[in-house]
């Protein structure tokens, strides 16, 4: 089964995550077989956490049976509505 998921990167207490597209049975860390966004949730003060997301690549994706996990529900609705707003 094909999932988009969140891989975490960075250093302690300072997370980075990629959304990717992989094999539900690959590590969390593991090889995946498409990256289509990332995740920045901690910038500083001044700047809010920074979200990147290839939505053409998600829509392909899901209609080929990709289930996407709740986190990267999560960011995707989110990522819609800033687009949303700032249009």
């Amino acid at each position: 089964m094909v999932k988009i998921r969140l891989v975490r990167l960075g250093a302690k207490k300072r997370p980075f995550y990629k959304i990717v597209i992989a094999d539900s049975r690959y590590p969390r860390n593991g090889k995946f077989i498409e990256k289509i966004g990332f995740f920045k949730p901690l910038l500083s003060i001044k700047h809010p956490p920074q979200i990147c997301i290839n939505t053409l690549r998600i829509t392909h994706w899901i209609k080929n049976g990709a289930i996407m996990s709740k986190r990267v529900k999560k960011l995707v609705k989110i990522h819609s509505y800033i687009n949303k707003k700032i249009k």
